[in-house]
């Protein structure tokens, strides 16, 4: 199979969590990956190309594609993984408008003007695969989080536009919609809800795992082996999609 090999591919929010293992595994297997985020720390030992860049900007996202150019080529495959989280946000009546501008501003304003640059690349070469990391929450409000829950529902809708605007011309858009995945972000909504209701972390995570059938939340490499599977050619005939990763869970 022909999967991701030599497919120039921009990763971001590859520095941690499901954006690094992704990274990880679609160099494994032959992609030519540039990796995005906005600590060059966490990037340098990824072993793959990469560039630190605020991808909530239009600037951010122009130096991005530009620096995947000049050095890997035009874009064949996005993986637009970034985001911010809830942990920080409050029921509608005591939200900030501050932090629901933040989360717009990363988690839709940053896929839209990186999309609008790559798809570019993607029609000239007359081949493309966009994947988002959407969110259960893309489907399913959360409670104490109605930015994040909008960017999230959002970028399904870009992403569902994206597939109607480009799929003439042999490119996808599709997006993985993850459970509670044990990353930093997730941690820090578990602490924020440990230290709310009295209890520990730990318990948290328990309460989290029993919402899936298998009774354990979805592991990062999981998320990434769907995200893999719509990033390559074998993936034509999905289009427009949001595929659910949540161990059959409702949440």
């Amino acid at each position: 199979m022909a999967g991701v090999k030599g497919r120039v591919t921009l990763v971001t929010g590859a520095g941690r969590g499901i954006g690094r293992v992704t990274a990880e595994l679609l160099s494994s297997r032959g992609a030519r990956v540039m990796a995005v985020a906005r600590s060059e720390n966490e990037l340098k030992s990824l072993g793959v190309d990469y560039v630190a860049a605020d991808l909530g900007t239009p600037d951010g996202c122009a130096l991005a594609v530009k620096q995947i150019h000049d050095r890997l080529g035009p874009v064949s495959v996005l993986v637009c993984n970034h985001g911010i989280g809830s942990a920080h946000e409050r029921v509608i009546w005591e939200q900030a408008p501050d932090i629901w501008r933040e989360t717009m501003r990363i988690n839709l304003d940053g896929p839209f003007f990186l999309s609008r640059i790559v798809v570019r690349d993607m029609i000239t070469q007359g081949y493309g695969r966009l994947v988002f990391t959407s969110s259960t929450a893309g489907q399913k409000a959360e409670y104490a989080g109605s930015a994040y829950t909008s960017s999230k529902h959002g970028l399904l809708g870009l992403m569902r536009s994206i597939a109607r605007d480009a799929g003439s011309h042999g490119v996808t858009s599709n997006a993985v919609l993850p459970g509670w995945v044990q990353t930093s972000m997730a941690d820090k909504s578990a602490r924020a809800e440990a230290a709310q209701q009295g209890i520990t972390l730990e318990e948290v995570w328990k309460k989290r795992a029993a919402l899936y059938p298998a009774g354990r939340v979805v592991t990062p490499k999981e998320v990434a082996e769907v995200i893999a599977f719509l990033a390559s050619e074998e993936s034509s005939g999905v289009n427009g999609e949001a595929v659910t990763v949540a161990l059959g869970g409702l949440v």
